[in-house]
This record gives structure tokens, C-alpha cells and sequence, in this order.
């Protein structure tokens, strides 16, 4: 929010501010401020196998345990006396400027946090100039999300299946609804084994639920026809349009013949795939074991990424994602390596907890915190942001 005077504040001291007059008039936030107040709160009003699978990882969530760690290993070295008056938080990406590194990462099924799923994300994204990575699983068609996200950045996020079909279709379909990149996910070969949604029985494809880009696709359409009339035909071509364990490196060729956009390939956690990533096309990685969702015990993606940025860092785009949950968490990503960080479930909470206006407020405060961490830790730019500004533990 702004303030409502003409004022020499700038960026994330200007929002602060405008909370706290707002607070002068006994006017508070609407939803916590802290991520494990805003998951708490979003425990209690959602339903419990929504917010089960939403919050939980794979098995014991030993691995999202990982994640969360691995950054307090590393420790911020603040510099001082340096003019950090002027603060730049903006990067650019694949040829585009984007005025911050915070992207909103792929999180399919939002209907069961919130209704209007995918295009209130999209609403709020655009309103703080966010971009925005759409999931194959979404709620609302690939299209309505275009629609609602009409001048903002927005990529597409694949399941790559074994039905080239399918695939062929949702990434021509995205490209001709202007989505600027193809994030491919490489690591739902199969259906990872989550405790606490199979201690509900719930998986929400079973109820239609992130059905949306399936059941208006062409290519699958035509292999079912009415999705409705044979409901486990159905649930049995989207499995196999879904994941495909027999991938190997040399099939990312077919999806660089599938579209001319920049592909992304997500779920990198050693530098050989890395560099295997590239030798096969990819434009770009993206640092990530899925939140925790996919391999339990697996190591911290934030672990793997200063590991990657030695391997490939001056050959391709890293971007990271796993754990992002505050500014610091942003800082020392990028001091890693990483050029944008994606962030995933602090915005489905603010979905559930406040649709648009929820999402809106949870990313415009860490963009604020964002700014004002640049500026404590000494530096004006991301350029300044090395290794260096960082202690390990």
C-alpha cells in the first residue's frame, strides 16, 4: 500500500510505512505476516485434505525438513556505510526485465484452496507486475489464465506424459495464448508416496479438481471423448498423459520441436543433469526437488545450488526453487546463484485465506522485505550479491 502523502520514501520503506499509519487508525493486516502463522491460520479454515496436500511432502517430509535447514546454515554478512539509498531489485530473464527476481511457481488444483483458483493468482500477479508459471494441473484453463494475466509474464508449466499428442496440443496451446516460456517438470516420473494424502485417501484429480487443460484439450478429448461418460477411462489417459518414467535426455528434442519458446527444465539436483540439461537444449534450470513433494530423504535443493552454479553457472539461466518462505531466503538464493527464485506455498495459503487480495498482500510484503533486505545487507543491486556476502555455518 501506499502512503497517502507525496513522500522521498522508496520501495519496501515506503509499504512498511503505510502499514504502520494504517495500524495509527487501528487498521491491521488481514493475514499474518510470518509464513508459519500464515500456514497455521490457513490449517484451520481449509479443508483437511486440501490443506494436506497443499502443506505436505513425500513420506516422513524428511526432505522439506532439508530444505527449510539448509538455509539457516548460511548467515548474511551485513556491510556498512556504503549509499544504499537508491536500491534496485529488478533482473532480466531470457531477454525481458522483470522488476524483481520473485516468480510464482507452479502449484496446481488452487480450487481446492480457493474458487476463482488460477485467476486470482493471476489478478494479483499482474497487479505487482509478477510473473506467473501456470500448472499443466490448473483449475482454470491455460486460456482463462492468459486472459486474466493480459500484460504480465506468464509461463507455462508441462507434465511431461507419454501421450506426445497431448503434449504437443497444451504446448501449442500455450504459445498461442502468449505464455513466454515452457517450464518442463522432470521430476513426476511417478506419483511420489505422501504420507498424509494417502492417510486421507484424497487425491484431487479423482474429483476433477486440476482437470481444467484436459478436459479442454483437443488431442485429449479426441482419444475420450465426454470425459464424464467413463470416468475411469478417463483417469487412465490422464495418467498416462501425465508422467512418463521411461524419459531419457535425448527425448527433450521432442519438446524443443514442440514450440519455439525458451524451455526450462525444473527439478535439477546434480551438476551432470545439469550439464546434461543443457547439452540437450534446455535454455535454462531451475534448481528444485519439488518442495519436498517427490523423494523423501532427498538433499536440500539450496545445498545443490551453489554445487550447480560452479558446474553451469556462465552456460545457462539458474534459477531455484524449494523453500523460499522470506527475503533472506531470496537474498541467499540469489548470492548462490540463482538469477529469480519461484515461490510456491506462501501464495496458496494467501489464496485460501483471502483469494486475490490474500495473494496480493503476501507478495507485495516480501517484495518489500526484499528491498529492505538488499539494502541492509549493504548492497544496491543483485550484481552485488556474491557468495561472499554469505558465512556457512
Amino acid at each position: 500500500m501506499n502512503l497517502p502523502v507525496k513522500s522521498t520514501l522508496s520501495g519496501g520503506m515506503q509499504h512498511q510505512m503505510g502499514i504502520y499509519l494504517q495500524g495509527a487508525q487501528n487498521i491491521k493486516p488481514r493475514l499474518p505476516v510470518s509464513f508459519k502463522e500464515l500456514e497455521k491460520k490457513a490449517s484451520e479454515i481449509m479443508k483437511p485434505e486440501a490443506f494436506a496436500y497443499i502443506a505436505g511432502g513425500a513420506g516422513a517430509e524428511a526432505t522439506m525438513y532439508n530444505n527449510l535447514k539448509a538455509f539457516g546454515k548460511w548467515q548474511i554478512v551485513p556491510r556498512m556505510m556504503g549509499d544504499v539509498s537508491q536500491r534496485d531489485i529488478s533482473v532480466e530473464l531470457f531477454g525481458k526485465k522483470l522488476p524483481s527476481p520473485i516468480l510464482l511457481a507452479p502449484v496446481g488444483v488452487l480450487s481446492i484452496a480457493h474458487p476463482d483458483a488460477e485467476i486470482a493468482v493471476a489478478n494479483a500477479a499482474k497487479k505487482l507486475a509478477v510473473p506467473i508459471t501456470v500448472s499443466t494441473v490448473s483449475s482454470k484453463t491455460l486460456e482463462e489464465v492468459a486472459d486474466a494475466s493480459e500484460g504480465n509474464t506468464r509461463w507455462f508449466q508441462l507434465y511431461w506424459g507419454r501421450n506426445n499428442h497431448f503434449t504437443r496440443s497444451v504446448l501449442l496451446r500455450a504459445q498461442n495464448a502468449g505464455y513466454s516460456a515452457i517450464v518442463v517438470t522432470l521430476d513426476t516420473r511417478l506419483f511420489a508416496w505422501r504420507e498424509r494424502d494417502i492417510q486421507n485417501a484424497y487425491l484431487p484429480f479423482l474429483y476433477n479438481e486440476g482437470m481444467a487443460n484436459y478436459f479442454s484439450d483437443p488431442a485429449f478429448l479426441k482419444a475420450i471423448g465426454d470425459p464424464a461418460k467413463d470416468p475411469m477411462k478417463t483417469l487412465m489417459h490422464f495418467a498416462e498423459c501425465f508422467s512418463n518414467p521411461s524419459l531419457n535426455w535425448s527425448d527433450l528434442s521432442f519438446i524443443k520441436e514442440c514450440t519455439n519458446l525458451p524451455v526450462i527444465v525444473k527439478g535439477i539436483q546434480h551438476p551432470d543433469d545439469a550439464k546434461k540439461a543443457i547439452d540437450n537444449g534446455a535454455d535454462g534450470i531451475i534448481v528444485s526437488n519439488h518442495g519436498g513433494r517427490q523423494l523423501d530423504g532427498a538433499v536440500a535443493a539450496l545445498d545443490m545450488l551453489p554445487v550447480i552454479n560452479d558446474a553451469v553457472g556462465e552456460k545457462t539461466t539458474i534459477l531455484f526453487d524449494s523453500g523460499i518462505r522470506s527475503a533472506a531466503d531470496v537474498f541467499k538464493a540469489m548470492a548462490l546463484g540463482a538469477k529469480a527464485v519461484l515461490v510456491g506455498r506462501p501464495y496458496a495459503f494467501a489464496l485460501a485465506l483471502g483469494g486475490e487480495e490474500g495473494v496480493t498482500d503476501v507478495i507485495q510484503n516480501l517484495l518489500a522485505d526484499v528491498d529492505l533486505t538488499l539494502g541492509l545487507a549493504g548492497c544496491t543491486s543483485w550484481k552485488e550479491v556474491t557468495k561472499e556476502r554469505l558465512r556457512y555455518l
